[in-house]
């Protein structure tokens, strides 16, 4: 296992950016609602994109490269959750204000500087995820910073921005989406590349995380946050790990990916040990289907049996080089053979079989030397062989050598897909700064001093504030450290400050206690933090004690249309009488039970509880029958 002295050594950064979906009620440039998700469709849209120019008349690197695809991108509409708009039919209505007052505010935690004036800008998309093929953005913030350990961690900048589509299926040519997602209003923090181990990339990023949750303004569940991390390592290049799901991916994906980048600078040197560089880098690709006509293996024949091509790209001098360990489990081949799928839509797996690492793939080892010959192959080169339809393997051939010819620079610039394994693969080259340019359709926003007063009078303690508050109040610090994020934090303090409740039952219970519900499966989200507040009133005033609120907790639960007054009518869960409770006291002192004096006294005392739930105080009681017992043994 690498130390951290040794990511010091390989000069490991990492850097990443947040991309969280805010809570507001409509998407960001039309008045379609936020977050109604969908599983059916109302009509279908079929879309191809084309890259265009910036400003400066140059085409962006990845929008050429998705070109090379040419993906058929089919749109899946519901009429509930899109509009004319998302399909860039109509122009934008003006920017949602409510969002703008969430970024601003998550800016301002962030100690960013409020820009005086917001531009939105187009972000080129052509992977189909945004059907307009450009991403909408906006910088709110810049020049923020978080505290981290004994330093501060500088933020580069907040955007405030539009979400994609959702993807439901990638195959061959044809690309799926849903549009129930694209337009939603997200903020995207972008911090420097200032984490230097990969668990304090995912301590970063779950800190940030967290401050922005403690606004209680910030969607959450499963797809709500995406991260993307970047990572370098001295004599490497950035490459960005898109849309890492979960922060706990992150140490094992940047560890790879630093060892994955020290793998491929070490290759490019053993490549000039063997006299291979950019400038005298070799290779040529050819059609070699005529001549695999009795080969023996079962790729090549099926390939010919379903009418397909095979292309063979031979790499001169490169023997051996395509087995070299990349991530766990892959070689060089499984680089190639990435960026093969994506831009050549060869998906079905495997799609390319190399003279270094497969000669004994389904019986493919005996037309190894006949494959040499076919493709013109030496002693010391190494062939790559592909196969498909015949566009497809061209461009496949074409994508062999340049990912090839890459390996003699070093580490390419590229954009990865991360997997919970921890390795990854490719997704598309890395967007260069010609991919955006401003959107001539959408006036710039004004940020008035006035409204960045209004927005700081009103921030939020930070989360790490709050939970050594809690722990003050004697609240544990698992509890603590959750219950500061939770939407329940402004009820906890009103509950402890203006209705004088016990914080540490007030804490177990927003945290716990509706944990332990949940998991029963009681509709926990009909106590809402105003239901919640009215269940804490009796308690407040001493109609109920702290043992009934869990029984009035499960009553408003599994009863949305009962209120409070209704739940405590019949005085059920109201304090039992002293005769009441005289009378089981009796009845308890009647059992039998062997055993030492205080076991009989927790027995009796669960008894009586057990009959009067909630109705009674245990330590009263248990003073009332050791009192009882005492008297007894005099006797």
């Amino acid at each position: 296992m690498v130390e951290e002295g040794d990511y010091e050594a390989l000069g490991l950064k990492v850097g990443v950016e947040i991309h969280q979906q805010i809570l507001t009620e409509k998407k960001m440039f039309c008045r379609c609602p936020a977050r109604h998700y969908v599983t059916s469709h109302d009509g279908v849209v079929l879309r191809h994109m084309r890259p265009t120019l910036s400003e400066l008349g140059e085409y962006d690197g990845t929008a050429l490269m998705e070109f090379k695809t040419k993906k058929d991108v089919v749109y899946l509409l519901n009429n509930e959750c899109v509009c004319t708009y998302e399909m860039d039919d109509t122009p934008p209505f003006p920017v949602n204000q409510q969002g703008l007052d969430i970024a601003i505010e998550v800016a301002l935690l962030l100690q960013c500087n409020i820009v005086d004036e917001m531009h939105v800008a187009r972000k080129q998309y052509l992977d189909g995820s945004i059907p307009t093929g450009f991403q909408r953005t906006a910088v709110v913030g810049v020049g923020g910073s978080i505290p981290y350990k004994n330093r501060q961690i500088r933020i580069i900048q907040l955007c405030y921005e539009e979400d994609a589509c959702r993807e439901v299926s990638d195959t061959g040519h044809t690309i799926t989406f849903r549009t129930d997602r694209l337009g939603m209003p997200l903020v995207e923090v972008i911090t420097c590349a200032d984490m230097h181990t990969p668990h304090e990339a995912a301590e970063v990023v779950e800190r940030i995380g967290r401050l922005m949750r403690a606004t209680g303004k910030v969607r959450r569940g499963i797809g709500s946050v995406r991260q993307d991390v970047n990572v370098s390592i001295t004599g490497g290049d950035r490459v960005e790990l898109k849309g890492v799901p979960k922060f706990g991916w992150i140490p094992k994906l940047v560890h790879n990916e630093a060892l994955r980048q020290k793998a491929l600078l070490d290759l490019r040197e053993k490549l000039k040990e063997r006299g291979i560089t950019t400038e005298s880098f070799q290779a040529q690709h050819k059609d070699i289907t005529s001549q695999m006509q009795a080969a023996d293996g079962a790729v090549f024949r099926n390939a010919l049996r379903e009418s397909r091509r095979i292309g063979a790209v031979v790499l001169r001098g490169w023997a051996g080089f395509l087995a070299t360990p990349m991530q766990p489990g892959t070689t060089f081949a499984d680089e190639i053979a990435g960026r093969v799928r994506v831009i050549a839509c060869l998906d079905v797996m495997p799609n390319i079989y190399t003279s270094d690492t497969y000669p004994e793939y389904h019986g493919a080892a005996g037309d190894l030397q006949h494959l040499r010959a076919a493709a013109g192959a030496c002693d010391g080169d190494c062939v790559v062989v592909t196969w498909g339809p015949e566009r497809d393997v061209k461009t496949a051939m074409e994508e062999i050598e340049i990912r090839a010819r890459e390996a003699t620079a070093g580490v390419p610039r590229e954009t990865r897909q991360p997997f919970a394994s921890g390795i990854t693969d490719f997704e598309r080259i890395l967007p260069g700064p010609n991919r955006m340019y401003p959107d001539t359709d959408s006036p710039p926003t004004k940020i008035t001093e006035e409204r960045v007063r209004r927005i700081k009078a009103a921030l939020p303690d930070k989360p790490w504030d709050r939970e050594a508050l809690y722990r003050q109040r004697g609240v544990r610090q698992h509890v603590a450290r959750e219950l500061a994020i939770s939407l329940y934090a402004p009820l906890f303090e009103k509950a402890i400050t203006q209705m004088k409740l016990n914080p540490v039952l007030i804490a177990h219970t927003l945290v716990e206690r509706l944990k332990a519900m949940r998991r029963e499966g009681l509709a926990v989200a009909n106590l809402t933090p105003r239901r919640l507040e009215q269940a804490f009133e009796p308690l407040a005033s001493g109609r109920i004690l702290p043992g009934a609120l869990p029984l009035l907790l499960r009553e408003l639960a599994e009863s949305p249309g009962l209120t409070v007054d209704k739940v405590l009518e019949n005085g059920e869960l109201e304090p039992a009488s002293e005769s009441e409770i005289e009378m089981e006291v009796e009845a308890a002192l009647k059992l039998d039970f062997e055993g030492d004096i205080k076991k009989r006294l927790d027995y009796l005392t669960g008894q009586v509880a057990r009959n009067l739930p909630g109705r009674v105080n245990g330590a009263e009681v248990c003073q009332m029958i050791a009192a009882r017992l005492d008297k007894d043994t005099r006797r």
